[in-house]
């Protein structure tokens, strides 16, 4: 097993399907994205930022049970991909011992950012979807490009209608 963290929650731009981003800790840095459902990206959301609900979702519910019945969930690992679906499982500890619950990764991401648990792939799974995302070195603008701008902005400044402007026009007057 291979340990990830949370590398981004986003919208996949053609689709408009919500994606969560687990990324390797060491290199190569593979990144394994994982379309979910709209309630559980929004389940993910709202415990990566931090925010508590007024009343509990399903998975502060599971927190609850989980805490309720002095367990623990230990980690959670995306162990499968089989057909296109990513398969998951909580370990969970507990009274009765160690447990290995199946659960969909989304969810058992949704419990483990609650919980502080570990997240892990399976190394064939990053094998098999995982993927290096190259990201360019930032580049400075050239000379060029810089007089370029800074003209345009002149020119932008020159064309300015000051009855244009928002407060002109209703002859309201700005801060003083």
């Amino acid at each position: 097993m291979i340990p990830v963290d949370i590398a981004g929650l986003q919208v996949e731009a053609t689709t408009g399907a919500p994606v969560v981003l687990l990324r390797e800790h060491d290199a190569p840095h593979r990144v394994l994205p994982i379309f979910i459902g709209g309630p559980e990206a929004a389940a993910i959301a709202l415990a990566l930022s931090s925010q508590t609900p007024p009343r509990p979702l399903t998975h502060d519910l599971m927190v609850s049970l989980v805490e309720q019945l002095d367990a623990r969930v230990d980690r959670v690992e995306v162990t499968l991909l089989r057909d296109g679906v990513y398969f998951a499982e909580l370990s969970v500890n507990g009274p009765q011992g160690p447990q290995r619950l199946d659960s969909r990764p989304s969810d058992a991401i949704a419990l483990a950012v609650r919980v502080h648990a570990p997240l892990f792939v399976a190394e064939a799974v990053l094998d098999e979807a995982g993927a290096v995302v190259e990201t360019p070195a930032p580049t400075a603008p050239d000379e060029q490009s810089i007089e370029e701008q800074v003209a345009a902005f002149r020119s932008s400044l020159e064309n300015l209608d000051p009855g244009n402007l928002p407060g002109e026009a209703s002859g309201e007057s700005g801060p003083e």
